[in-house]
Parts: C-alpha cells; structure tokens; sequence
C-alpha cells in the first residue's frame, strides 16, 4: 500500500511548511490534486490520512481529494483523447502510443485551508 508512505511524506511536507510559520496556524483542509494515472486509491489515501493524524498537529484536519482525469494529445491526430486505464493508452483514431500526457500524474498539495491561531497567553 504505497498510499501510506504518501501519506508519511505529506504529513512531513506539511509539518515543515507548518513549523516554519512565525505563530503556527490552525489547520482546517488540505486540498489535493491526485491524477488518475498515479494508481493512487483517493479513498486508501484518506484511510491513511485520518490514521496517521490521529494525536498530531493534523488531528481532525479534512483532507479534500479532487480527482484529475487521464487526458493524452495524439500529435498525428491533433485530438485529445481520454484514455481507460488498464485497457486502451493508444489513440482511439489512429492508434499511435500514447506519448503526450496532458494531465493525469499529478500528486501534489494544492492549497492549505487554515486560520491563524491568536491564542495569546492571559496575565
């Protein structure tokens, strides 16, 4: 299950970007952008996600998952075609391999969604 060393190398990636903050914010929602052709499970990544936070900084954190089609550019058609996993990767039309992917591998953090935390210590 490789969604659970994702998810150690997101939650570090956070961890850094979040330490590095001059007051760390509270974190409500990372958003993600995981393509299709990554074979990532969206809902195996989520499993991780609430397992690995439980107790931490991202404890309660949501993690929001938007899903990114395969789409490949067949350069002898001009087309842009959506390919099936697993089953067709050459353009439907003329059957050239499929060489141009448009979109489809991304696995990447697409934006945080947090408040900054103003607990200040009472006198």
């Amino acid at each position: 299950m490789h969604e659970t060393d994702m998810t150690k190398a997101l939650i570090l990636t956070i961890k850094d970007w979040w330490e590095a903050q001059p007051t760390p914010p509270n974190i409500e929602k990372i958003h993600l952008l995981v393509g299709e052709f990554t074979c990532v499970e969206p809902r195996s990544l989520q499993f991780a996600f609430e397992t690995q936070t439980q107790n931490t900084f991202l404890s309660g954190v949501e993690l929001v998952i938007k899903d990114i089609p395969l789409i490949a550019f067949c350069h002898p058609c001009q087309q842009q075609y959506w390919p099936k996993i697993g089953e067709q990767y050459a353009c439907p039309h003329c059957h050239s391999p499929m060489e141009d992917i448009r979109s489809g591998r991304e696995l990447k953090i697409d934006r945080i969604e947090y408040s900054e935390n103003n607990s200040l210590a009472s006198s």
